[in-house]
């Protein structure tokens, strides 16, 4: 059993400089000299990182935040003499049917939809940890209660409820459609946010903060918060993703976005018209940022969970 987290190194030889020379059984005077014993250090996985997914993510990122330098041209201008062009030296990516220019749309919508993604995430959190703290300290009737209707809104597909409050609100914006869907995806960090606050309640520390006088929101962001926040943090990353996924798709069934407002998922709605005029960019290179984005958050948001995963276990 030693032998695998052990190894013998004995003391060193002062006549060489080898640090890790055996010398075994040697004697100085009367007393034996014995080998030390050292923990073998076990060598970092860089390979576990995702270095690719972390680059393409924040040359993305870089790109849509700092669009106004990059752009060509106007993302919203429509030069109708220069419609449906593929990719040449004026249109890096070509143009629409309306003859916007694609390069500029793409980082431009990149920034909206990555917008969407973040906003409708900081909804989502706030509300499950919200919710999640109240019924983890809750008495037990209440939590049950507070339960089962997490598991009822659990149980109804995400993208019916944000159709329904949607069409419910009118035309989509921004602003709106963040908040829908922020308010239709937070049942799952609630969750395990209460799984958490359950074990964390009767802390000695969370007890002293209540005889003090501290308040639910005292409590929760300066005894709870912080020690659940790892826990979440794999699910909040996965949220983004979800975000930018629920735009695109509501905006490819035409009850997102309107066109005016680009972002990734308003292009890719004009795919019918594409497919019709034989415009493959105008579906493959929206197509390829938002996959690779996507694809960039998922293998990030892995790469914590595992992490969260081998500290929990070392514990």
């Amino acid at each position: 059993m030693m032998e695998d987290k052990f190894q013998i190194v004995g003391i060193q030889n002062p006549n060489e400089d080898a640090p890790n020379q055996v010398d075994i059984g040697r004697q100085e005077g009367v007393r034996p000299i014995f080998p030390r014993v050292v923990p073998i250090q076990k060598p970092r996985r860089h390979r576990d990182k995702p270095i690719l997914a972390i680059v393409l993510l924040l040359t993305i990122v870089t790109g849509c935040l700092a669009c106004e330098m990059i752009m060509t041209k106007d993302p919203a201008y429509m030069d109708l003499k220069n419609y449906n062009l593929p990719p040449n030296g004026e249109f890096l990516f070509g143009t629409d049917s309306m003859g916007r220019d694609v390069f500029s749309m793409i980082w431009y919508g990149g920034r909206v939809s990555l917008f969407i993604g973040v906003l409708s995430t900081l909804a989502s959190t706030a509300i499950a940890v919200v919710f999640g703290a109240a019924s983890g300290i809750a008495p037990g009737w209440l939590d049950e209660l507070l339960m089962r209707l997490t598991e009822i809104l659990l149980s109804v597909p995400s993208l019916l409820l944000v159709v329904l409050i949607q069409a419910i609100l009118g035309e989509a914006n921004v602003f709106s459609i963040s908040l829908v869907i922020g308010v239709t995806s937070w049942t799952s960090i609630a969750k395990v946010v209460r799984t958490e606050v359950r074990g964390l309640r009767e802390s000695e520390y969370v007890i002293a903060s209540k005889c003090m006088g501290g308040g639910f929101f005292h409590i929760l962001w300066h005894h709870l918060a912080p020690n659940f926040v790892s826990s979440i943090m794999f699910m909040v990353v996965m949220n983004v993703r979800g975000a930018i996924v629920a735009e695109s798709t509501l905006s490819f069934m035409g009850i997102g976005l309107p066109l005016h407002v680009i972002s990734w998922g308003s292009m890719l709605s004009l795919s019918e018209k594409a497919l019709l005029t034989n415009s493959w960019w105008m579906i493959l290179i929206p197509g390829i940022f938002l996959v690779v984005t996507l694809l960039s958050i998922t293998s990030l948001g892995n790469f914590l969970q595992k992490s969260i995963n081998a500290k929990q276990s070392n514990l």
